[in-house]
């Protein structure tokens, strides 16, 4: 009863695929994979010396900068 053969491993495998089918076991994979990166990109970036400013934080003057446009927020109703 110790391990699996191989065949018994492609039988799961053809058993999750016909239940999940190509296409959503591919996005899980891409969604895993980007998740991984995010992971590793977050931690190079923790242990650089410059401190970052948080995501939600302004650092530039919207008044004197050009680049920026000015809009409007509307809720759905």
């Amino acid at each position: 009863m110790g391990s699996f053969s191989i065949w018994h491993w492609l039988i799961v495998l053809l058993v999750v695929v016909m239940i999940f089918g190509t296409k959503k076991l591919r996005n899980m994979g891409g969604d895993l994979g980007g998740a991984v990166k995010g992971f590793k990109d977050g931690m190079k970036d923790g242990s650089s010396d410059t401190p970052t400013p948080p995501a939600g934080q302004v650092t530039s003057n919207p008044a004197t900068d050009k680049s920026t446009i000015d809009v409007e927020a509307r809720q759905k109703s």
